[in-house]
């Protein structure tokens, strides 16, 4: 009677189970990107390397507890049991293999799925040809909107980001005040975006839709509601899109981005037809408001400061075609010289 009720609860819990799961949008194993596909595969693969040794130690704990029950005096008794070589063997070498095939996994996996990495491939199927340029877009986390320029078009927009199919896309991200990490479950994984700093992820969407983006890291009062659309789309559609934004009347200045930049809850989508120069490398290296000294010239100007403890007020020249390339968010050499400047 017992044991039949056991497992009555344990069949009403998987079927509940069952019925719960059944309303989950499994996005991350049923992605529409190659990047996306490929982490959904390491997580099954992960997961059934792991259950090769998870379900035999249920099952035999079961199979034990049943064999060697009080009331089942056919058991074999052997109080004075204490060790087995063949048994010590398997329970060390089988978690053993599954431990090092898990880290040969890992290990391949983080090297290919490095969001570094330039993609070499559009899906499985299709190798990435030489003369696809990727699509730049700049993605800048502000409580709590989120902000996508696109460099190479001069526009932007709030709270709404397209790409087309099988193109490329290379994203630098960066936050306004707090960390934030940038998730698109459909596209690829969360990349963590820091104030200060600027973080890359390359990603390419296979197939038309409209996807879910928000922040995974808990930021403040409005993080719950600092999401946004992600559009997959043909080349025409985003042709549209584009000039949708560029025929918006406003423009993303300084000033204006230093309005947008105060804290707000859910934002309309909001496009700019045109975008200040360099405003993203302003935003990282701290400077959008022109009156403020940029980070990158505050590094450089660290750089050559004397070792010793003597103040120096000779001016100094500063050698700013490698101080720009060593501080500058994109590595980039351009950059308009520094003056001289004088040090307390």
């Amino acid at each position: 009677m017992v044991s039949s009720r056991a497992i009555g609860y344990l069949l009403a819990l998987s079927l509940s189970c069952t019925t719960m799961l059944a309303g989950c949008d499994m996005v991350l194993l049923r992605p529409s990107g190659y990047v996306a596909a490929q982490q959904g595969q390491l997580v099954v693969l992960s997961t059934l390397l792991m259950l090769l040794i998870v379900v035999p130690v249920i099952v035999l704990t079961l199979v034990f507890a049943w064999r060697y029950r009080e009331s089942n005096t056919a058991a074999r008794y052997t109080p004075e049991w204490d060790h087995s070589i063949q048994l010590e063997l398997l329970i060390w070498s089988a978690p053993l293999l599954i431990i090092i095939g898990l880290g040969a996994l890992t290990w391949i996996g983080t090297h290919t799925l490095d969001p570094y990495r330039s993609l070499t491939r559009i899906d499985a199927s299709r190798p990435m040809s030489f003369e696809a340029e990727p699509l730049n877009i700049e993605v800048v986390a502000l409580d709590w909107k989120w902000l996508f320029i696109y460099p190479d078009h001069g526009i932007a927009v709030v709270n709404e980001l397209a790409a087309p199919v099988d193109i490329p896309i290379r994203f630098k991200i960066t936050a306004s005040s707090v960390m934030n990490s940038f998730f698109i479950p459909a596209l690829a994984g969360q990349i963590y975006a820091m104030p200060s700093m600027a973080t890359t992820l390359h990603a390419v969407i296979n197939r038309p839709g409209e996807y879910e983006g928000f922040s995974a890291n808990y930021s403040g009062a409005g993080f719950s509601d600092m999401r946004f659309k992600f559009l997959g789309v043909g080349a025409g559609d985003f042709d549209r899109w584009l000039q949708k934004a560029k025929a918006s009347k406003d423009e993303l200045t300084r000033d204006a981005y230093l309005q947008l930049e105060k804290p707000g809850e859910r934002e309309p989508v909001r496009r700019y037809r045109a975008v200040a120069p360099d405003l993203f490398d302003a935003v990282v290296n701290r400077c959008v408001d022109q009156g403020k000294m940029c980070l990158r010239e505050m590094m450089a100007m660290d750089a050559h400061r004397p070792s010793g403890g003597q103040p120096a007020r000779e001016p100094i020249a500063l050698n700013l075609g490698l101080d720009a390339a060593v501080c500058r968010a994109d590595n980039a050499a351009a950059g308009a010289l520094l003056p001289s400047v004088y040090r307390d």
